[in-house]
Formats: C-alpha cells, structure tokens, sequence
C-alpha cells in the first residue's frame, strides 16, 4: 500500500542550522525590524561588528574554501577581482583588467602600493602562488593555466581552452603572501591583505575569532567596523538567544526559527541555500554496484514526498523540486513536471526488477550546519523501504571538504546548485570533471554538448543546456528534492541595506552597515 504524507510527522527532526558548501542564488526579502537587544557583545556596538557562525573555520588555506559563512576568509583575504550578483565583475586586488576575445586569458592590473599583513608586496607573484595550487587541487577549472608577467603589478593568466565561466574563474580564489603559502603552516594564522587582519591572541579555535581593521586596505572605507568577532554557535536555539540578547548581531537561522526570530522583532533576509539533492554520481556501478542500474536510482527518486518534506519539515519555507537546474537559468524546462512522482509500491517493484531488492548499504557524509540535516530521518527511514541501509559519516576538521568531494562517498546528499547560472552548475555538478560529480565517470554525450555551450552561438548554447537536463533527468543522475528558503536574522544594532552575495547565501562583510 502507498505510504501517505501522514508517515512524516512521526520523524523526529533535529534543531540544525543552515550552511551551504557550493550555493545557487535567489533573491532576497528583506523585512523591516527592530529589537532593544541589539548591540555587539567584543565591544561597543560602534566598534565592533559580531556575528555568530553555525559551522567552525575550516582552517585559513586560501586554496581550499567554501564560500558558505566564510567571513572570517572574506575579512583576511582579497581577490584579483569579485563577482557581483548580475554576474559581472568589479574591482579588488585589480583595479582594472582585460580579458581575451576568445574567453582564454584574463590580464589584471594590480592596485600599486598594496601589502599583505607581514609586508610583503601584493604583486603578480603573489597572484601567481595563490592560483598555482589550484591547478592540481581544482583542475576542472585550473588544469592547464599559465601565466605570464610583464612587470610585478600586471599578471595574465591563460587557461588552454575558452572558458564560458571565465569570470567565476577569476573571483573565486583569495589572495595570499607568496611567502606565507610557501611556509607550508597554512592554518595557524593566515596572512592577507583584506579589510581585517586576524588577531590570533584573542581568538580560540573552535570558540571566538578576533579580527582588526587593517587601516592600510584599499576599499576601508567600505567597513565601518573597527573589529569583528566572529562566534561558533553551531546549535541554532542558542545562536538565536545569542541574537536575542545582544550577544551577537546576527547569524542564519532555518525556517523552524523563523517565526521566533520574528516574534523577538529581528529582521530579516531570504537566502538561498540551493537544491537538496542525492547526487548519485556512481552511474557505472564502481563502488557500489546497485548505483549502475537505472531502475534503482528511479526508485530512490519516487520514494521520497517532496512535497511532505516542504511542508512539514520546513514549515512551507521551501518548495519540492523535479530537476536541478533553478527555475531562471537557461537549463529550466518548464514544462518537464515530475518525472518521478511519488510512489513507494512502484519504487519496491523498479528495485526488484533491477535485481537489487535485497538493498545496498550507502554512506552519507555530514558536516554540522547543514540545511538538509532535517531530513535525514525521513531520508534514512524511506530508503530503508527499499532495503537500502543509509549510515552516516561526520566529517570535520580543515580537511572536511576535500574529503567530502574525494569520491569516497559516491552519492553525497547535500544542498547546492539550483542557480540562475546553469552553465555553472553543469560544470561543477554534471561534466565528469566537476568537483561535485565525485565519481568523475565520462559520458560522451554530455562531452558532446558541453562542446556546443563552449563554442555555440547563444541559442545552440540554450539547446544544449535544456538537453543535457533532459538527458540527467531520463537517467536520474540526481534526486532532486527541495528547495529550502534560508534565512538571515539580525537585529537593529547593525543594516543591512543590500545583499552582495553572487550567491545568495548571506550578507558578506561589506553589507554590514552601522544603524
């Protein structure tokens, strides 16, 4: 008999706080608030800007960073140049550039005088040992640059092949003191030449992070703030009574907070925090055997209710989801509906007709402060439906990441892509060089129209992307499932009168205004 959306009520759901590894983007709604508990807990609230953070520092290697909550990376390093919300770039490091016709190099011009925090110049060498490890460690995006240097303020770097995401490729990595990454001790205390430099003598690993304005930062003006602190909170209750009380001045809080946050008169943005989706990268069946059927991934499809999971589980602060791609990007098809709907009786019958239906063990690898946490009970109890045991493997520590996409865990279930740039989320989720398809299996047809988006004029580049959806889709490469609305909740000590985030995931710094 078909299992009713009732059954999910009897989860029991976690308190957890959100984050997000790789993010897609949204819009935001900011909604007007205040509270008489405002106010920064490491020092007056004109001094200093304190935020809480549901999830620890990762370390400070600049080369190996998510973008999710990385405030303390964003207060010690710069970037060549940053990305902005429409896509375009705009200055940091580089007060001006060019970049090639065919998409194959980007020439910087470095802002002359610049130093990083142990006086060392920021200069093209400094560019170059901060992109050099990339080459090995993010080859799908690095493989094969080069770079070249005509005098110490001007670097070009050249990729061997046209690059449709040339200007993500340039304002995703932090910049670096040639010698500090050099030294080999990259998580000790970063060197940088942010708008803050960090104060190991007041900060506790794990705890507090204590960071200075560096007066010398080109855009310092930019920062109102005299110090940051940033404070762990990984259990979300107490990060919000940390907000209620003026202990913090803000922090992301789920859809199960939000109404509480409300209540206490915060305020507020919408954050993206992607698409929660199995990426069940194993499709030749290498490590685990039941994942090279097509039936079975069919079936880990029709046994979840994403529409139970919007609506109990986050309280209607998301919506269900049948494919990958964000419903502005090129890849969208809006007339695809659910190719999988829910039915618990058919996905037993796809799995006994697979040959499979005495089950599969599959580990799930967590970190703490994930938006899809919530979940995992009803995940866990519904794929048991189908014989398939779900253990979980917790992951922490500065290497967290780098295990998480080793291809270790075949089919990782995580909260991303789902953005306005599907070129991006193929290149990062479907081509079999992206860091989120861990597996890394060729397919040749995908090959084949990433070749036309590469080289296509603008409509053959449209085509493709539909065609690759349609394609992951028909071989359920993914499980979809939501598409949470995140959240940021501050109180009236600090404004918040934009939201410069390419990815939609929180305030950055700079967003942070006096009130």
């Amino acid at each position: 008999m078909r299992r009713t959306r009732r059954a999910l009520a009897a989860i029991a759901v976690p308190a957890t706080a959100l984050a997000l590894v790789l993010a897609g983007c949204s819009g935001q709604t900011s909604t007007a608030g205040g509270s008489s508990a405002g106010g920064s807990a490491g020092g007056s609230a004109t001094d200093t800007l304190t935020l809480g953070m549901t999830a620890d520092i990762n370390g400070w290697d600049p080369s190996a960073q998510p973008p999710y909550q990385a405030w303390g990376i964003e207060a010690v390093y710069d970037q060549l140049v940053q990305c902005d919300t429409s896509g375009g770039i705009i200055p940091e490091a580089a007060e001006s550039w060019e970049i090639s016709p065919d998409n194959t190099s980007f020439t910087a011009h470095l802002r002359p005088g610049q130093k990083f925090s142990d006086g060392t110049p920021v200069d093209a060498a400094a560019v170059q040992a901060s992109f050099e490890p990339l080459i090995k460690s993010a080859s799908d995006r690095y493989g094969g640059v080069t770079f070249a240097s005509p005098d110490a303020n001007t670097i070009t770097i050249t990729w061997p092949e046209p690059q449709p995401l040339l200007n993500n490729r340039v304002c995703s990595p932090q910049i670096a003191s040639a010698k500090y990454l050099a030294s080999g001790d990259l998580n000790t205390a970063p060197v940088g030449s942010g708008p803050y430099v960090f104060n190991a003598a007041n900060s506790t690993s794990g705890s507090i992070y204590s960071f200075d304005k560096n007066p010398s930062y080109w855009g310092a003006d930019q920062y109102p703030y005299q110090h940051l602190e940033l404070r762990v909170l990984a259990d979300e209750t107490a990060s919000l009574n940390a907000l209620k009380t003026g202990q913090i001045d803000g922090t992301l809080i789920t859809p199960a907070l939000y109404d509480q946050a409300k209540s206490a008169g915060m305020s507020t943005l919408q954050t993206s925090v992607g698409i929660i989706q199995f990426q069940l990268t194993d499709r030749a069946g290498e490590k685990i055997p039941a994942l090279g059927n097509l039936k079975v991934r069919q079936a880990m499809n029709m046994v979840l209710d994403e529409q139970a999971i919007s609506d109990q589980l986050f309280q209607g602060h998301a919506k269900p989801v049948h494919q990958i791609f964000g419903e502005t990007s090129q890849a969208y098809i809006k007339d695809l509906g659910d190719p999988y709907p829910y039915d618990v009786d058919k996905a037993k019958q796809l799995m006994q007709e697979s040959g499979f239906g005495d089950g599969f063990t599959l580990t799930v690898p967590t970190m703490e402060g994930q938006p899809w946490l919530p979940i995992l009970p009803y995940v866990t109890q519904q794929l048991g439906l189908l014989n398939i045991k779900v253990e979980q493997k917790a992951l922490t520590g500065p290497d967290a990441i780098n295990q998480l996409i080793s291809g270790d865990y075949p089919a990782p279930l995580w909260g991303l892509g789902g953005s306005s740039d599907s070129i991006q989320d193929i290149s990062i989720q479907v081509l079999d060089t992206g860091f989120w398809n861990v597996s890394h299996q060729p397919d040749a047809t995908i090959d084949a129209l990433w070749q036309k988006i590469v080289t296509g004029n603008q409509d053959e580049k449209v085509a493709a992307q539909q065609e690759i959806n349609k394609y992951v889709t028909e071989n359920a490469w993914f499980v979809p499932i939501v598409a949470p609305f995140g959240f940021y909740a501050y109180s009236n000590a600090v404004s918040v009168p934009q939201m410069s985030d390419p990815n939609g995931g929180h305030p950055l710094l700079r967003d942070f205004q006096k009130n």
